[in-house]
């Protein structure tokens, strides 16, 4: 490639992150605006011209997307020279092209084709940031020998042709048909021989059954139509979700690692490995669950009873959701900042929470930054073992404790696959359970959700923090086009969010994620109209006495809200005097004109823990909290504004109760509001914190809760 070329790609980069960010969807049918003439070549002209790549052309002309790939757009095509593609012929069987079927060359050509533009510097991660026009993920990964990128582990891109540009988007030849399975997350985990003891494991207690669904029949998109909206000060419109999809991602431990577990507790493998699996189970989840020891479905013979300490095993080892990638595990990270979305990585590291399989129980995600170490030593300026790494269930708190967890392998791999239609698994270099460590010492935390993460549904049909978070939409006219340049705002039809209900007369919105509003990790979700929402809170770890906090952004055009607490959905308690959503902390209810803007944290770090404890214990005798010190928002070149030094941000007590961990748990949000007050008594929810005793009960000794 040329250096006129070089320095085209270059600005082309630029300006699709600026234009349409993430965005994962392609239409066949592009919006007027983006028909225009060019004098240069289009990446449609790039496949006709090239006689070495005519098959591909020849499979786009059968798929019918040439006239897409003639018109204004930002795409990247992975493409397969006439060679490659006959190999692939000749794989199936097949002579000539004449062989593939229309809808065969439509998969084919929609697997190499992605809606957003990548050159290769910036496939630095386990998968490409921007699914392909089937919707599918694909893996990316480096030869350490040749240095080319590699696509799903077995596509090669050559490296002296890579980063071709055209009009409309990035060329990389490849030296192979990128093939993506067909397969259910249960049918690859069986295809893979080093991990034939987990599903061994997952048949025996079948919880393979539980992880066969792929998608709602009965859900259509067409079924519902625009909902249009005011937030604060802009007019938008929120589209339902495309699909419903089912999702899991699983955690799998190589045979190795069970074989060396078994010798560690010494455990005998003369009666087999499944038998040696369940007495590992036994030794882990007997403590956790006592009373269940001299259950009948305890025993080696129920191993599909609920109560099985392997049935339980097996289950916390897989999550509700379809995670792509490493990276999709902690928040989208931001270019400007290079951390992930609302993380100060100098005061914490980047923590999820997300339920499993095993009913009541969730796994703690971590992951490591480049400011510390796997110990949470400061490590800038040196090469750390585990920079930019998750862990799963780990907890470092110097110096008295230290639990490691198990590292989560980003590694791509020739074979087997790890990703299918319904999920996506990862190897672990240790154990992953509740044990009784986990559940008391590791989980004994503040459990802080954003709510894009609350709902599993979210992750799974792909729109976490989707949008270009830079730029904001007009405030008077919604982009309301099949396809907005910026990304879309999603609203929930009943019955969409499992364990999630409301009346029909109220709309639940996700706002997309904007890097300048005060919500933490971009994005927020708002309630419209004369709502009642109730909606199933996540598992805590253990039985006791928690607090639960809403976090949200007070503003003059919200209402009012009432909240209530209870076991049932059709019983529940109202909780504390309604929270009027136009008070902030300097409103006269809370400081009044104690409260100093601070949102850069100097004034705040100027105060004595004595000071700053004395304030907590006030605001929480109020029901109220600032919100955490490690979160912010940016704007421009990734300048910070912290959360917990401004007016409108903080979290309100919802309720302060003793929760049986064993059982489910709802709160409520009624519409309080005289009238249709504000925006059609808009309410906001940002981020949902369940907060222990141990954690929220330290100033009755004088002491302060964190304030990070």
């Amino acid at each position: 490639m040329n250096i006129k070329n070089k320095i085209r790609v270059t600005l082309m980069t630029v300006a699709a992150f600026l234009a349409t960010g993430s965005l994962t969807s392609c239409s066949d049918e592009p919006d007027s605006e983006y028909f225009y003439t060019f004098t240069g070549e289009m990446m449609s002209d790039y496949l006709k011209n090239r006689p070495q790549y005519s098959m591909f052309a020849t499979i786009c002309e059968r798929a019918n997307l040439m006239d897409l790939l003639a018109t204004y757009g930002q795409y990247t095509c992975f493409l397969p020279n006439d060679s490659a593609v006959g190999a692939y012929l000749q794989e199936r069987g097949l002579s000539s092209l004449d062989g593939l079927t229309d809808a065969d060359c439509d998969t084919i050509a929609r697997t190499h084709l992605i809606p957003n533009m990548y050159a290769t510097y910036e496939m630095n991660q386990d998968r490409l940031a921007t699914a392909n026009m089937l919707g599918r993920y694909l893996a990316t990964s480096v030869d350490s020998i040749t240095a080319e990128i590699v696509i799903e582990g077995l596509a090669h891109v050559y490296y002296d042709l890579k980063d071709d540009s055209v009009e409309n988007g990035i060329v990389h030849p490849i030296d192979m048909v990128i093939e993506k399975s067909n397969s259910y997350v249960a049918d690859i985990l069986r295809d893979n021989p080093l991990i034939s003891i987990f599903y061994q494991g997952l048949v025996a207690t079948k919880v393979r059954e539980e992880i066969l669904p792929v998608e709602d029949p009965n859900y259509n998109k067409n079924d519902y139509p625009k909902y249009y909206y005011k937030s604060h000060i802009w007019q938008e419109v929120a589209w339902v979700p495309s699909t419903k999809k089912y999702g899991f991602t699983a955690f799998v431990e190589p045979d190795s690692i069970y074989q060396a577990k078994f010798q560690e507790y010494g455990i005998s493998t003369a009666n087999g490995t499944l038998r040696a699996l369940y007495d590992l189970a036994c030794k882990i989840y007997d403590p956790v669950f006592p009373d269940d020891v001299n259950a009948p479905g305890h025993s080696f013979d129920n191993l599909t009873d609920s109560v099985n300490p392997l049935k339980r095993f097996m289950q916390y080892h897989i999550m509700t959701r379809y995670v792509p990638g490493t990276s999709d595990l902690t928040a989208l990270v931001c270019k400007e900042t290079k951390e992930p979305f609302g993380f100060d990585t100098k005061l914490v590291n980047p923590i999820e929470w997300f339920q499993t399989l095993l009913p009541h129980t969730m796994l703690k995600v971590e992951m490591l930054t480049m400011n510390k170490d796997e110990h949470g030593n400061d490590c800038r300026g040196k090469d750390a073992a585990y920079v930019n790494r998750h862990f799963i269930n780990r907890r470092y708190a110097a110096p008295e404790y230290n639990f490691r967890g198990a590292l989560v392998d980003n590694k791509v791999e020739k074979e087997p696959n790890h990703d299918a239609l319904n999920g996506h698994y990862f190897y672990v270099d240790d154990l992953v359970v509740f044990s009784y460590e986990v559940q008391n010492i590791v989980q004994n935390q503040r459990i802080r959700m954003d709510f894009s993460t609350v709902f599993p549904e979210v992750m799974t049909n792909d729109m976490r923090l989707k949008g270009n978070y830079t730029v904001d939409d007009s405030q008077s006219t919604p982009d309301d086009s099949n396809e907005p340049k910026n990304g879309k705002n999603y609203y929930f039809p009943l019955g969409y969010l499992d364990g999630v209900t409301f009346n029909p007369s109220c709309y639940l919105v996700m706002r997309r994620p904007h890097c300048n509003f005060w919500s933490w990790q971009g994005d927020e979700w708002n309630l419209f109209g004369d709502y009642d929402m109730t909606f199933r809170i996540p598992p805590v770890p253990y039985s006791g006495e928690w607090q639960l906090r809403l976090g949200f952004c007070a503003i003059p055009t919200r209402g009012v809200m009432q909240a209530y607490y209870g076991d049932d959905p059709q019983h529940m308690i109202p909780q504390g005097i309604p929270v009027d959503m136009t008070y902030e902390l300097s409103h006269e209810f809370y400081l009044g004109d104690r409260w100093v803007e601070d949102n850069q944290l100097g004034d705040y770090k100027k105060k004595t823990d004595e000071e700053k404890a004395e304030e907590q214990k006030l605001l929480k005798n109020l029901g109220a909290y600032r919100d955490g010190r490690s979160m912010y928002h940016f704007s421009g070149g990734g300048g910070k504004n912290y959360f917990l030094g401004e007016r409108g941000t903080f979290r309100k007590i919802i309720c302060q109760t003793y929760i049986d961990a064993t059982k489910d748990h709802y709160v409520r949000f009624r519409v309080a509001s005289d009238g249709k007050q504000g925006n059609n008594n808009e309410f906001m929810l940002d981020f949902f914190e369940m907060v222990p005793k141990s954690v929220y009960g330290v100033d009755s000794d004088g002491q302060m809760e964190d304030d990070l």
